[in-house]
């Protein structure tokens, strides 16, 4: 194997990726070719040259150069060929020997959340209650009397980890601490959305005013066991609100008046979240785990302003409780019809399944009593069913070719309900996808091989943030069985790579894939590790694949779209760690420039 580990096709010889007919420093810019011939091709608006091509195409060709017209690629090739598109207009970018891969493609992205992250303050990087009671000062002397402080967890973004014992008084503030912070007005200080670092609890804090407008008193019983109100010893609330479970409720239930996301909010946001996630070369995203009316009305708004730069693809995220007791034949035919394949939209925003979940909590009811609204999650709460009723929607998604978008860690037994259904009605070539899975079984795999299932594994929490735990709960002969990505290419399975939002990059699941490291640095199942090639396609045409697009995206080929990425260095020779640090300096959707550093010619 090469220090690129490319599966199929033996690495193009140096000499062949020398830059030819490279001018000038990086990225050196001019109008036209140093000995322009008269083109016999049809021209091009644009080409980068001198540079390494990483086409992801089937061989897994490597290039030199890439010829650009309109939002679409006219030809990949050597210097000397791709000069047969250029004509006295094109504009020809020397890329120095810079890589380009196609734009990357994030299987979970959870996209909105990125820009509403923005939206409330953030406290800073405090290590003290009085550094915070100084920030919260701060945001007080901005304010008018009685206006709401809402701002951002304590703890560093973007994981917020070791919180509350990175403050020096190692634990949280008080109510009257925040008092004194802002004597004049609410504080809420909210807690994370669990997901950003995959451990509990949750913890958010007001001061008392907040309290007091809240409703919140000596007397308040929480609605659900996983959310206690800490009372000091005379009984009163202390303002710490405790959570033990991912996803917050004490917002949503007593503070969503103050702490939440307006539709203005959202309809700004998402262009802020694109931008964050193209600096990483990311240029189209999935949301499998459905969306809200409030989160594709937003998608929608940006679609009509002409604002959304990310290619995107969401699936539903049904309201059951709206629903109610609809018979789901004729609910499924009448009211989801609309979802069938093919997807109903176009390359820029399109529908493409139904998410859908098995089991209910009571804590899941009291989140859904806030709706339409969702607060960080963008979907619905209320989307569990009971298991015998998921399988009666499934049958009928089926016949109506509606696909099914579900989540493995949160619906047991989901691969045996799948093949139930696999024998009434078959799955092959639907693509319905498993996402965030932990652990399978050769058995499971092969399920999964035979039923043509799409995956999508969850690297950051399952490899990165609590591989070690899971490995801890398995036998050591069952240990290979923690995200298996070998396993699942080798026995024929599509495999996408997501990023779940934090982080933003898809550069950490790519990197997790091929080293197979926790944050403390344990090996993960290293056998189950991909080579660079292998996660380069998880990544970009795998994802295509994902949502029925590969011959439109996912790889830089003549005809298909032009989204890439020119990076900062080469993800098939950069060193190992390297791999999660890698950003874009340039990234491109349909010919566009959406994202460009500072020294990328303009």
């Amino acid at each position: 194997m090469t220090p690129l580990d490319l599966p199929r096709r033996d690495v193009l010889k140096a000499a062949a990726l020398a830059p030819a007919l490279a001018v000038g420093g990086p990225f050196a810019t001019t109008a036209v070719h140093a000995a322009p011939a008269a083109p016999a091709q049809k021209p091009a608006d644009l080409v980068l040259r001198a540079g390494k091509i990483i086409t992801v195409d089937r061989e897994f060709t490597l290039a030199a150069a890439i010829a650009i017209a309109g939002e679409r690629i006219l030809a990949v090739g050597e210097d000397t060929e791709i000069a047969a598109h250029v004509a006295p207009s094109t504009r020809i970018i020397d890329l120095a020997g810079r890589a380009v891969t196609p734009g990357l493609i994030d299987g979970h992205a959870h996209l909105d959340r990125e820009g509403l992250k923005g939206i409330f303050p953030s406290l800073g990087r405090v290590r003290s209650i009085r550094d915070l009671q100084q920030r919260i000062t701060e945001l007080a002397a901005r304010a008018r009397p009685g206006e709401w402080i809402v701002t951002m967890p304590i703890g560093d973004p973007p994981y917020y980890l070791d919180v509350p014992n990175n403050l020096l008084e190692k634990r949280w503030p008080t109510r009257q601490e925040l008092d004194a912070a802002a004597p004049d007005n609410p504080v809420y200080i909210r807690a994370i959305w669990g997901f950003w670092r995959h451990s509990l609890p949750l913890v958010s804090c007001a001061n008392t005013r907040a309290l007091r407008l809240a409703g919140i008193t000596r007397d308040t019983v929480p609605p659900v066991e996983t959310l206690v109100i800490e009372k000091d010893a005379n009984g009163d609330p202390t303002g710490v609100l405790i959570e033990s479970e991912m996803q917050p409720l004490a917002e949503l239930i007593y503070f969503r008046n103050a702490a939440g996301f307006a539709r203005a909010d959202r309809a700004r946001a998402l262009p802020r979240s694109a931008q964050a996630y193209h600096a990483c070369g990311t240029t189209s995203v999935f949301e499998e785990h459905g969306v809200a009316n409030e989160v594709l009305r937003a998608y929608k708004d940006a679609r009509r302003d002409g604002t959304l730069t990310m290619r995107a693809a969401l699936a539903l995220s049904p309201n059951w409780t709206a629903a109610g007791a609809s018979p789901l034949g004729p609910f499924i035919e009448a009211w989801a019809g609309w979802l069938g394949e093919p997807a109903l939209g176009d390359d820029w925003l399109k529908m493409t399944g139904l998410y859908i979940n098995i089991g209910r909590r009571r804590s899941d009811e009291m989140r859904a009593s806030a709706s339409p609204y969702t607060g960080w999650a963008g979907y619905y709460y209320d989307t569990w069913l009971p298991r015998e009723r998921v399988k009666e929607l499934l049958i009928h998604c089926a016949a109506n070719d509606i696909r099914a978008v579900c989540n493995a860690n949160i619906s047991p037994g989901l691969i045996e309900l799948l093949a139930e259904v696999d024998r009434t009605i078959p799955l092959r070539g639907r693509r319905w996808v498993i996402g965030h899975f932990s652990t399978l079984s050769s058995a499971d795999i092969e399920r999964i091989a035979r039923m043509e299932l799409v995956v999508t594994p969850h690297t950051n929490e399952f490899i990165y943030k609590a591989g070690h735990a899971l490995d801890d709960r398995l036998p050591p002969g069952r240990r290979r069985e923690n995200t298996p990505l070998r396993d699942l290419i080798e026995a024929g399975v599509k495999v996408g790579l997501v990023t779940d939002n934090v982080p933003v990059s898809m550069f950490w699941p790519l990197w997790q894939a091929v080293a197979r490291r926790a944050r403390g640095g344990e090996p993960i199942a290293p056998e189950q590790a991909l080579t660079r090639a292998d996660a380069l396609r998880c990544a970009t045409v795998n994802g295509a694949f994902l949502t029925f697009d590969e011959d439109r995206k996912g790889s830089l080929e003549a005809g298909k779209l032009a989204d890439l990425a020119v990076l900062s260095a080469d993800p098939l020779t950069v060193e190992e760690t390297g791999l999660r640090d890698i950003s874009a300096v340039m990234t491109m959707v349909g010919g566009r420039v959406v994202h460009a550093s500072a020294d990328w010619p303009g």
